[in-house]
C-alpha cells in the first residue's frame, strides 16, 4: 500500500530499487563476515564456489547461498550431502532473505516471488532435516536435501495457493516421479492452512491493484442482490441506423468506457426502443476506419462492403478513436449497424439475482449482459467490473473500488 499511494514518480522508483539493492548488498556482507561457516571444496557441487573470508581449500556456504544465482542456490539445497551447511547459517539466511524478498516483491524492476519462495523453503526444509538427523541420527530418511525439496514445495504453494500444477513443476524440475505423491500433498495442506489465515498472494496483488478479476463463486451473501443493484445506468444505445457523428462523438466520450453497446430498433428519440443486437467498441473503430458509411442524401446506397481479413489485422491492438479522422461531412453520414452487430446478445431480466448473472459471465466468458424489462427494452448493462466490485469481507458484503481499465 506504500509504493501505490507515494512512489509513483520514476525518479522515485528508481532511487528505491537502489536503495534495497544497497541494503541486501550490505546485509548480505554482513552475514558471509559473521558467519565464517567454511566448507571444504572437496566433495562439493558446486560448479563456482565463492572463498570468501575462508582459507584455501575452502569455500563460503553462506555466501554460496547468498551470490550464487537462486537457481543453483536451490539445486545446492537439494543435491549436497549432509554437512555442506552449518544450522545457523541456514536459519539466518532463510530469515534475512525472507524479509528482502518480501520488501523486493512490488518493486518497479523485474522480479517476481516463485524463485525466492523455492529458495527460502528449500533452506529452512534442510535446517528441518538437520534437526530430524540430529534427533534420529543416520537415519536414510533423513538426508536433508528430501526435506528441502519439500519445503520449497511448501513455501511456494503456501504463497501461490496452487496444487496440481505446482505439483507437475516441482516433478519436472526435480526429474524424479518418485516424490510426486508426497509433494502434492505437501502443497494441498500448505493450501489448505494458508486459506484458513489469508488467501493468496497473488489474490492479494489484485486487489491491491484494484484488478476486476472474478472468483469461481459469487460471495455467498449476495443472494438479495438483483441485477437492477450492480448494473450500469443510463445506457449509452446505438440505433440500427446511426449518424457517423453520433458514434464518434460516444466513443470520443470517456463517461462511455464500455466496450459493448446495444443497438436499438429505430424508432422517435421520445419512444422506449427494444433491443435488437450488441455492438463492440472495437467493431465500430474498424467500421470507421474503412469509412462503412450510407450518403445522407441516399439512404438506399450500398456500404462498402468488409471482410472477415479486415477485423482480423486490426485484431489485437484496435486503433484509438483520436487516430480516426472524421470530416464534417461525414459526420451527417450514417452507418447500418444491423450486418456487423451480435444480432442474440446474452440478457436478464432485472431481478435475476447476482449469483445467476456471476455464473453466466464465468461460464460462458462474458463481457457485457444486456438488462431487460419485460417489453425487452434496455435498462441497464452488467459488466466484469460492475460484479468485481462485490466481495465477501468480514462485515458482509463489501463494495470495492476498481481501476479504471
Amino acid at each position: 500500500m506504500f509504493r501505490i499511494r507515494y512512489i509513483h514518480r520514476p525518479c522515485l522508483q528508481v532511487i528505491e530499487a537502489m536503495l534495497v539493492a544497497a541494503v541486501t548488498a550490505t546485509v548480505a556482507f554482513v552475514l558471509i563476515y559473521s558467519s565464517r561457516d567454511c566448507q571444504p571444496l572437496q566433495g562439493s557441487s558446486m560448479s563456482y564456489p565463492l572463498q570468501l573470508f575462508c582459507a584455501d581449500g575452502e569455500y563460503n556456504s553462506m555466501a554460496a547461498a547468498f551470490f550464487n544465482t537462486p537457481e543453483k542456490s536451490v539445486v545446492s539445497l537439494f543435491h549436497d550431502p549432509p554437512g555442506s551447511y552449518n544450522p545457523m547459517t541456514l536459519g539466518l539466511f532463510t530469515l534475512v532473505y525472507f524479509f528482502l524478498a518480501c520488501w523486493t516483491y512490488g518493486l518497479t524492476v523485474s522480479a517476481g516471488v516463485f524463485i525466492p519462495s523455492l529458495l527460502i523453503g528449500a533452506a529452512w526444509g534442510r535446517l528441518f532435516g538437520i534437526s530430524l538427523s540430529y534427533l534420529t541420527g543416520a537415519a536414510i530418511w533423513a538426508d536433508p536435501g528430501k526435506y528441502a525439496l519439500m519445503g520449497a514445495a511448501a513455501q511456494l504453494g503456501g504463497i501461490v495457493r496452487m496444487t496440481l500444477s505446482l505439483t507437475v513443476i516441482m516433478m519436472e524440475a526435480t526429474s524424479n516421479v518418485t516424490y510426486g505423491f508426497p509433494i502434492m500433498l505437501v502443497l494441498m495442506t500448505a493450501k489448505i492452512v494458508g486459506d484458513v489465515f489469508i488467501e493468496g498472494l497473488y489474490d492479494m496483488h489484485i486487489q491491491l491493484q484494484s484488478v476486476p478479476f472474478l472468483h469461481w463463486e459469487a460471495p455467498v451473501t449476495s443472494h438479495s442482490l438483483t441485477a437492477r443493484e450492480v448494473m450500469s445506468t443510463p445506457v449509452t444505445c446505438l440505433r440500427r441506423r446511426e449518424k457517423v457523428g453520433i458514434i464518434v462523438d460516444v466513443l470520443s466520450d470517456t463517461a462511455s468506457n464500455h466496450n459493448g453497446f446495444p443497438v436499438v430498433e429505430d424508432v422517435g428519440d421520445t419512444q422506449p426502443a427494444r433491443l435488437q443486437g450488441l455492438i463492440l467498441r472495437s467493431q465500430l473503430i474498424v467500421l470507421l476506419k474503412h469509412k462503412v458509411f450510407v450518403e445522407r442524401s441516399n439512404m438506399g446506397l450500398v456500404q462498402r462492403r468488409l471482410r472477415l481479413k479486415d477485423f482480423r489485422d486490426a485484431y489485437p491492438r484496435f486503433p484509438p478513436i483520436q487516430s480516426i479522422h472524421v470530416s464534417q461531412d461525414e459526420r451527417e453520414c450514417t452507418m447500418d449497424l444491423s450486418e456487423f452487430m451480435n444480432p442474440s446478445p446474452y440478457t436478464v431480466p432485472q431481478e435475476a439475482s447476482l449469483p445467476r448473472v456471476f455464473k453466466l459471465f464465468r461460464a460462458l466468458g462474458l463481457r457485457h449482459l444486456v438488462v431487460v424489462d419485460n417489453h425487452n427494452q434496455v435498462v441497464g448493462l452488467v459488466t466484469r467490473k460492475d460484479l468485481a466490485r462485490y466481495r465477501l469481507g468480514k462485515g458482509g458484503l463489501e463494495e470495492l473500488s476498481l481501476a479504471q481499465t
